[in-house]
């Protein structure tokens, strides 16, 4: 079975070479240019990926991203010529599992998708995690506490789940950067931090006076065993 990848980019030299890539990496892509476009095509189909430019006519990437998320936890992958680290980290806290700048290799773009791709293919996970009030299902990619739904993005879920199963182990930025991402750049550190914000947030919402994500000053981040 090929993936469906919705690639929406507005620019045609990029969005037609980005369409022959994935046609010879064996994956379907669905071409759009515009954001209005969108979220009426996801009312009929489900992508198992999204490339989504930050700067489209109609509706820009970063509020379609946020639209996106409120309905669905597809993996979203940006892309952006806007180098700006406020840009990045906005599209990041709006829902985005991953970024991309131009100008880009159309086989590093293929190859990301590869890598997001397969960690969130769930077909051998078919067990779950249950720790103090997380719980894990593996299957379905969700993550609860207390019963009630997180709604992580792909990619929280994966740096949720690497924390609390091994709660007390510090990872650094470049391990959860390489294990979770699948590449190794120092620029991608400030997008784990985005995303454990992220998660800090959603997990206030349901247990307020806990704070199980610590961070270790100059080193990176752990599952607090206290909580459990």
């Amino acid at each position: 079975m090929t993936e469906n990848i919705l690639i929406v980019e507005d620019e045609e030299r990029i969005r037609e070479l980005l369409v022959d890539y994935f046609r010879a990496a064996n994956m379907t892509p669905i071409p759009m240019e515009r954001g209005d476009q969108v979220l009426a095509f996801l009312e009929t189909r489900a992508p198992d990926l999204i490339l989504l430019d930050l700067m489209l006519p109609g509706v820009d990437g970063k509020t379609l991203c946020r639209k996106i998320r409120s309905f669905s936890n597809v993996p979203i992958i940006m892309l952006t010529a806007r180098v700006e680290e406020a840009d990045i980290l906005d599209g990041l806290a709006g829902g985005a599992d991953d970024y991309i700048c131009k100008p880009f290799s159309p086989k590093e773009v293929v190859a990301r998708v590869r890598t997001v791709l397969r960690r969130t293919r769930n077909e051998f996970a078919t067990t779950t995690l249950r720790k103090g009030p997380f719980l894990l299902n593996f299957t379905a990619r969700q993550a609860f506490i207390s019963d009630q739904p997180l709604g992580l993005t792909p990619t929280e879920f994966d740096i949720l789940k690497m924390l609390l199963e091994k709660s007390g182990q510090v990872f650094s930025r470049s391990r959860l950067v390489k294990e979770i991402l699948g590449y190794e750049h120092d620029g991608y550190d400030r997008t784990i931090d985005s995303h454990i914000k992220n998660l800090r947030k959603k997990i206030a919402v349901h247990i307020p006076d806990a704070k199980p994500i610590e961070s270790v000053y100059g080193t990176g981040y752990r599952f607090s065993v206290s909580i459990f």
